[in-house]
């Protein structure tokens, strides 16, 4: 029976938990010991007094034993070897294969090490480099459980005391302790036991909780008899929460009404958007008719004015030389005709002096030379006062003409200051607008397509999705790159800038839906583009494109969507618009190279040109374009626009401080000003007292001597001869002034000539001129007509359409949200259909049923007066104790029904523990058999678990009578020895362990026995797998040799 439990194949060692060395120092009788194991079975043998006990005394101890559980000591210290104060014990553990023991931390070898001093002791757990990893006994007792080492356990170390009383005790309750333990059976029942006591407490408990709650039962019962005595009140107030849920649910009935008669309303006013939408429509196409058309006169006046450019400037010169020459020959007539009448007058001056001498003569007779002589003395001091405060005026004057003129010219050159500086200013102000379009641009590249109307736009259309049939694509710049756009910007832009706002869709009725978006986003001159969204992408064959080596407006833009290129070559004719670097290129390609497939030629800074026909286009930039729009980067626009920026502001800040010195300067020039019109106020009045006086003095001259003459007559001679001198004079400078008055003439008319005969060649290009800005003229009207027609229809469609349509939007929005309130505060009283099944409201209006509230609201309070407890009250209040007597009871029957539980599974351990415990047993009882078995020996075990004995029957092959000695003490000393290792052994083999030691396990053995034993535990060892280490002091010789175990002697005690 024991062979068939051989294994056939070698166990393999268990390399995890077995002890491969220990060191002892001052430990007992050994200062310095160090043993190695084998990882089978190991002999250690020598004579008494030699130390072999104390190996398993200090496994005991590294283990966490105490004293004594050894039975060794009673005290730690006393295991110090006498005469040292400390000793030490060293343990080392393989930690390999699967069942190590945190192999990450410890690595293949675990170190204890204890150490005991005289007043403390400590452990210490070690990693396989020796390094410290822990000095707690929780980690110690987490090895010992995952290793299952019970040193304790006799069937794990059995001590030389353990093994005496184990061979030689008789006591059946001895026995089945030692079984009990040995198989852990004792532990299962101490918590089994545990679970029971700790289940009859929690029962007690629920049970004193359930007689708890029988006062608020009696409560709850009082409660009811007083509830049905006024249940006769209910029925008021159940009419009284009627009538509010009726009432409730009128006045959302009544909104209901007022919304339908506005939804008639709001529908009557969109019905009018169309029309208005469609005479919008209308005028804005024709706005669109009048600007192109507009644009192409523009082209040909610019044109005609070109070609008449040079006539114009001819004529504008033969005009001013005309004009010079008029004015020449009338202001020469005109000092002719002076001259002329300046001689006749002095001819008359001439008679009169004549006349005047002939009086002198006569009057000479009877005035004296005295008189004469003092008068003129008087008439020349007063007129050479009169001289003298004339030139003084004069210089005056002169000063004061000089301060005007000085005056004027700073008012000139302050009024040009300021118009720079406002120049300035809103150059700096359009800079900084455009530099915020840039960012704006920077941070959002669709706002360059048409700003925050198309974000608005763009929103409309996410809402709208679902109504398309196809999605809108849109603007067309947000879905194209340009390449080298630094370059090409300006004039892509001026190609197709106007396309790159629009949007394109699949069919008329998606127009129509976007331009219902496009209204309500207020993008009211939304560009929309019909286009087949599923025509593949077009290729343009090199026939069909412009032969030339500079690229097209197609060739430098690029699209993932090919409907967006099919739009820009269909509608756009971008493969058509050729891009040159500078204006000389672009006419040598637009009217000198004769280009097939050429429509129009665009220079980088935005000059177009075209030919048609004989007609030679050049239209400059425009003067608000925006270029870049397609740039990739707006760093280096935004930086040269503010340096722009900075160097207009600072120009304008130079030319403020200019104008504020010239506004000081001014300010010192008017000061004198008004100091010199002081002093020649002053001078002037000097000058006219003067005049006066002298003009007195003549009169009353006169007065005296109006019978004498006023001057001599040598005199008169003398002034008469002058002005003959001067009559002679001036009739020789006529002469020459009608010289040059013919001269004059007949220069003013050859350039008359010349300018007539212009005039005539010009005619006819002049004549188609001003037709043709007749013409613009007119189509200027017509646009301007067009566009009051158009604002006219949008403001119908704002002030009379979209604002009734709004007002009456907001107030349905308002009697909704009336609506959603009444609906909210009658669904918070009652669900409308618990009203439906009430019979509604029945017609009634809500001011019929507040009345009928009121009156059954004035019975109710009649009542209550009358049962001042109320019944809702006392409801909640029983609902309240009822809910938490129904919570505790629903509590307490839970814990019931887990205690319940709990009990089932307890009694489920136990009928497993019962069933183990009987399987435990029969397998005892086996395995002894085996093992007796090798020395012809059988053998019975009893376990009784009621009485807690245990008894074994052995029955000898010599006994020819058969009896059976039902107690190993009526055996002989070797027999018992063996049959109490045979049930060791048997114990052993249920219970597990990495490693296992016994201590003269051989005493009161005979030879036989002991050879017999020996060959037992042996074979049961090797066949078992785990380490065993066996200590006795007889000879080991007779063991088998085997290279699974190794034997090791002891030294002799000294003496």
């Amino acid at each position: 029976m024991a062979a068939s439990r051989v294994p056939s194949e070698r166990p393999k060692s268990i390399q995890a938990g077995i002890i491969s060395k220990i060191r002892l120092d001052n430990f007992m009788c050994h200062s310095n010991l160090e043993i190695d194991f084998g990882d089978w079975v190991n002999f250690i043998t020598g004579q008494n007094g030699s130390g072999k006990s104390a190996i398993l005394t200090a496994l005991c101890v590294a283990f966490g034993s105490r004293a004594r559980g050894t039975q060794r000591a009673n005290t730690l210290k006393d295991f110090i070897k006498m005469g040292c104060r400390h000793a030490l014990v060293h343990v080392e553990m393989k930690n390999r294969g699967e069942d190590a023991f945190k192999a990450e931390t410890y690595g293949d070898l675990i170190m204890i090490e204890r150490r005991i001093s005289e007043s403390t002791s400590s452990i210490v757990l070690k990693n396989y480099q020796g390094k410290k990893v822990a000095a707690k006994k929780e980690e110690l007792q987490e090895l010992i459980v995952h290793f299952n080492i019970d040193v304790e356990n006799p069937c794990v170390i059995m001590s030389q005391d353990k093994s005496r009383e184990f061979l030689h005790s008789g006591n059946s309750k001895d026995k089945f302790k030692f079984f009990f333990k040995a198989t852990l059976l004792q532990q299962v029942e101490d918590l089994l036991i545990g679970i029971d006591i700790q289940l009859k407490n929690a029962n007690e408990l629920v049970a004193e909780l359930e007689k708890s709650i029988n006062p608020i039962v009696k409560e709850l019962d009082e409660l009811q008899g007083k509830i049905r005595s006024m249940e006769h009140i209910e029925e008021i107030s159940n009419k009284v929460d009627l009538l509010k849920k009726k009432l409730a649910w009128a006045w959302v009935y009544i909104v209901d009404k007022q919304l339908q008669d506005k939804n008639k309303r709001i529908e009557e006013l969109k019905g009018r958007i169309p029309t208005c939408q469609s005479r919008i429509d209308q005028h804005l196409r024709k706005m669109e008719e009048l600007n192109d058309t507009l644009t192409t006169k523009k082209a040909q006046i610019a044109h005609m004015m070109e070609k008449t450019s040079e006539v114009r400037r001819m004529t504008e010169e033969l005009k001013q030389r005309l004009s010079l020459a008029t004015k020449e020959k009338l202001e020469l007539e005109e000092e002719q005709s002076r001259r002329s009448n300046y001689i006749q007058n002095m001819a008359k001056r001439v008679k009169v002096f004549e006349q005047q001498i002939l009086d002198r003569d006569e009057q000479n007779i009877r005035n004296t030379q005295a008189e004469e002589h003092d008068m003129e003395v008087k008439l020349k001091e007063l007129q050479a006062e009169i001289d003298s405060a004339n030139v003084i005026f004069r210089r005056l004057k002169n000063e004061e003409d000089t301060l005007i003129d000085k005056i004027n010219q700073v008012k000139d050159q302050i009024s040009k200051i300021g118009h720079e500086i406002e120049e300035y200013e809103k150059k700096d102000r359009d800079i900084r607008f455009r530099i915020r379009e840039l960012q704006l641009h920077q941070s959002n590249k669709v706002t360059a397509f048409g700003g925050g109307r198309v974000m608005s736009l763009l929103e409309v259309i996410e809402r709208q999705h679902r109504k398309f049939n196809r999605a809108p694509i849109g603007p067309i710049g947000a879905h194209v790159t340009l390449i080298d756009g630094d370059k090409w910007g300006t004039a892509i832009e001026s190609a197709v800038g106007k396309m790159l706002n629009a949007f394109i869709v699949t069919d008329h009725k998606d127009s129509l839906l976007l331009r219902a978006c496009a209204r309500e986003a207020n993008y009211n001159n939304l560009q929309i583009i019909i286009y087949e969204f599923s025509r593949p992408r077009l290729h343009i064959p090199n026939h069909m494109l412009p032969q030339t080596h500079h690229p097209t407006a197609i060739s430098l833009l690029r699209s993932d969507n090919p409907t967006v290129l099919n739009v820009l070559i269909d509608l756009g004719n971008a493969e058509r618009q050729v891009l040159v670097k500078d204006y000389d290129a672009g006419k040598a390609v637009a009217f000198d190279q004769r280009i097939s497939n050429l429509k129009e030629v665009y220079t980088s800074d935005g000059y177009k040109m075209f030919s048609r026909g004989s007609v030679q286009t050049i239209l400059p930039p425009m003067k608000n374009m925006r270029g870049g729009r397609l740039s990739g980067s707006y760093e280096n626009k935004i930086k040269t626009l503010e340096s722009e920026a900075f160097e207009a502001q600072n120009i304008a800040r130079q030319t403020r401080g200019m104008k504020r010195s010239i506004n000081e300067e001014l300010q010192g020039l008017q000061d004198n000003l008004q100091s010199a019109k002081k002093r020649r106020h002053d001078a002037e009045r000097v000058l006219r007292s003067k005049e006066f006086s002298l003009q007195d003095f003549k009169r009353s001259y006169v007065a005296e001597s109006s019978s004498t003459a006023v001057s001599t007559v040598d005199e008169l001679h003398v002034e008469l001869s002058k002005i003959r001198d001067e009559m002679h004079e001036k009739e020789n400078s006529l002469e020459k002034l009608q010289v040059r008055l013919k001269e004059a003439d007949n220069k003013a008319n050859d350039v008359k000539v010349s300018f007539e005969n212009l005039c005539e060649s010009a005619k006819v290009e002049i004549g188609a001129l001003e037709e043709a800005e007749r013409e613009l003229m007119m189509i200027d009207k017509d646009l301007k007509d067009a566009e009051l027609k158009k604002n006219h229809y949008e403001d119908v469609m704002s002030t009379k359409v979209l604002s009734q349509l709004k007002a009456a939007e907001a107030e349905y929005q308002d009697l909704e949200h009336r609506r959603r309130e009444s609906y909210e505060k009658a669904s918070i009283i009652c669900p409308e259909s618990e009203l439906v099944t009430v019979g509604g409201c029945d017609g009634s209006t809500p001011e019929q049923l507040s009345a009928q509230l009121t009156r059954l609201s004035q019975r109710l309070q009649q009542e209550s007066r009358r049962h001042p407890e109320s019944i809702e009250d006392l409801r909640m209040l029983y609902n309240k104790k009822e809910c938490k007597i129904l919570r505790k009871q629903q509590t307490y029957k839970a814990f019931r029904e887990k205690l319940g539980a709990c009990y089932k599974a307890l009694d489920l351990r136990w009928s497993k523990f019962q069933r183990n415990a009987t399987l435990l047993k029969r397998q005892l009882t086996w395995q002894f058999n085996g093992h007796l078995g090798k020395k012809g020996i059988s053998g019975h075990i009893k376990v009784n678990y009621e009485e807690k004995t245990l008894s074994i029957e052995v029955k000898m092959p010599q006994d020819a009578s058969s009896s059976n000695v039902r107690d190993t003490r009526g055996l002989s000393g070797g027999e018992r020895s063996f049959s109490t290792l045979c049930f060791a052994l048997a114990l052993h083999e249920m219970t597990e362990a990495p490693f296992r030691a016994m201590d003269e396990f051989d005493v009161f053995m005979d030879a036989v026995s002991r050879k017999i034993s020996l060959d037992a535990v042996v074979d049961f060892a090797l066949a078992q797998g785990s380490q065993w280490i066996f200590i006795t002091p007889h000879d080991i010789s007779m063991v088998k040799q085997d290279e699974r175990v190794k034997k090791q002697q002891m030294a002799a005690p000294r003496s």
